[in-house]
């Protein structure tokens, strides 16, 4: 069990930073873990706002999805080798986004999303 204190880091002041301590000091004794919220890393929204770019409907005439698909089944690879081996690459890049946006291909969201980025099928668990 978790308790998670949220709260944006601009507004924490010192009377906060007590309660805190005492929080996470309660939540030690009931055997819960405590962590405290206070933003983003600030790669994370610049990745959702790329992924959310291409949240809306798709049309996939080319079959790029079912090729990006396939090729990330032979297991982890990097975003930009994954484009790159599909017959379109550059259409193909919009498509990955929409796979990684509807999670049906996985990243890792604690890195910036780059061509190095690992990419794999959603069904398939990060290591």
């Amino acid at each position: 069990m978790w308790l998670i204190d949220v709260r944006p880091a601009g507004r924490i002041g010192e009377a906060d930073r007590v309660k805190f301590a005492a929080s996470a000091e309660a939540a030690l004794a009931g055997g819960w873990r405590y962590l405290l919220a206070a933003g983003w890393r600030p790669h994370v929204m610049a990745t959702l706002d790329t992924l959310s770019s291409q949240r809306r409907e798709l049309d996939d005439r080319l079959g790029l999805q079912t090729e990006l698909i396939a090729i990330s089944k032979a297991g982890p690879c990097c975003f930009g080798e994954l484009v790159a081996a599909t017959s379109l690459p550059a259409v193909a890049r919009a498509h990955a986004l929409h796979l990684l946006w509807h999670r049906r291909l996985g990243v890792d969201l604690a890195q910036p999303l780059t061509d190095r980025s690992l990419v794999w099928p959603a069904a398939q668990a990060c290591s």
